[in-house]
């Protein structure tokens, strides 16, 4: 029998628990490499061949017939949007030359370039405030606030349907709110009550 097409190198309550969503939405054949933070797993010479930088998530690809031996992908929206190319049939991304793939490039963008930098700076703030036009983020307040405003005017992010996008920014949204870092408005509160339910995530949540 051949071993499922993903090797997602994983470790709980991390950003890899997206990718792990990820993979159960996509409806892909997927194991799971775990790793522990507190024995350093993700910083042994095996992994950095992977990933230099030495964090999780780490997506490795075997491909459509199992023989590719080198496509690896990290970076949670990397993988994000990769996964939803490669297997297009998920319909985690609107079709190119829609309206909606406009959204969900941005949003796709939004959560690494704008939703985490920005709680970073507000969990752990500078002793003195840099230059605003040196960052190209604003506060979080502001962040979280055009992501409100998205989701008055609309049930997903992308449009009409859940996609990669809401995984990611969706994803980010709930860890704050469990963190006690968020308290949503109420566009946000109803949109993560709505991913909160998907049979996807559930599946996705048991400890490795």
């Amino acid at each position: 029998m051949a071993p499922p097409r993903f090797v997602l190198h994983h470790a709980p309550r991390s950003r890899s628990d997206r990718m792990r969503w990820l993979l159960e939405e996509a409806g892909a054949a997927y194991e799971i490499v775990p790793h522990d933070f507190e024995k350093g797993t993700q910083k042994a010479p095996d992994f950095l061949a992977l990933n230099p930088l030495g964090k999780v998530p780490v997506l490795v690809d075997r491909g459509p017939d199992g023989t590719w031996a080198d496509a690896v992908v990290t970076e949670s929206a990397a993988i994000a949007a990769y996964v939803a190319d490669v297997l297009p049939d998920s319909g985690l991304a609107p079709m190119p030359g829609t309206s909606e793939r406009a959204h969900y490039a941005r949003w796709m963008g939004y959560c690494p370039s704008v939703l985490e930098p920005a709680f970073a700076d507000e969990v752990f703030p500078r002793r003195e405030p840099p230059p605003a036009r040196a960052l190209g983020w604003p506060s979080a307040a502001v962040a979280v606030d055009v992501v409100e405003q998205r989701l008055a005017a609309s049930p997903f992010l992308a449009g009409a349907t859940f996609s990669a996008a809401d995984l990611m920014v969706g994803g980010m949204l709930r860890w704050l709110v469990a963190w006690g870092k968020l308290t949503p408005g109420p566009a946000t509160a109803k949109y993560l009550d709505v991913l909160g339910a998907r049979p996807a995530l559930a599946r996705s949540m048991p400890s490795i």
